[in-house]
């Protein structure tokens, strides 16, 4: 019986445009310039051993960023902001029915709080896991061990998780837990008929 989901956020639970390329269009500032700072020193930022702030403003002043960093994190968060509200709204009535969902992505800890905030997940979910809180990524085991550690008492076959990434729902399974791929909200909904009665 499943007692728990655990959802992915981009690609699943919001659904934007690749930032990079946002970026790229209304400043010029192009994605083989953004590549090097993605591609780096971000995924330090995104298991927790380097701060964003900080690690981006040199890169800002290598792309002629002329407004703060704060200013840029700004843009980028809203930018992203496109949540799914049909999916959250149907997560919802899972969650009335006594099922807990989590979110669990790779993210860096100021969008996580974004996310958390501005998002409304704070609300719409029962806790949000981050790999910067975590010190580790999906598709990693420790990502996954680590969440199960935290919810204390839940079997691993209880548990559901959400993904739009292949090597993300491998590891899930890797690591013993159920998991779906996700594909579209109508998919999600015919899938999860075949694990719950309700």
């Amino acid at each position: 019986m499943i007692k728990v989901l655990i959802f992915d956020a981009d690609g699943v639970l919001i659904n934007s445009e690749r930032f990079s390329k946002r970026l790229a269009r209304e400043y010029g500032i192009s994605t083989e310039k953004t590549t090097p700072f993605f591609a780096g020193v971000f995924n330090e930022c995104l298991i927790g051993s380097a701060d964003l702030k900080e690690s981006i403003a040199p890169y800002l002043n290598e792309w002629g960023w002329e407004k703060s960093v704060e200013d840029f994190l700004n843009y980028w968060f809203s930018s992203e902001h496109s949540v799914d509200i049909e999916l959250v709204n149907e997560i919802q009535k899972y969650r009335e029915k006594g099922i807990k969902c989590f979110v669990a992505t790779n993210q860096e800890k100021y969008r996580a709080q974004y996310m958390l905030g501005r998002m409304g997940f704070s609300e719409s979910f029962d806790r949000l896991y981050a790999s910067a809180h975590l010190g580790s990524k999906k598709p990693s085991l420790d990502f996954y061990e680590k969440i199960i550690s935290e919810l204390g008492g839940i079997k691993k076959e209880e548990i559901l998780f959400w993904d739009d990434t292949e090597e993300n729902i491998t590891g899930a399974i890797e690591c013993g837990i159920k998991a779906e791929v996700y594909i579209s909200f109508n998919d999600f909904k015919k899938k999860m008929k075949t694990h719950f009665s309700f």
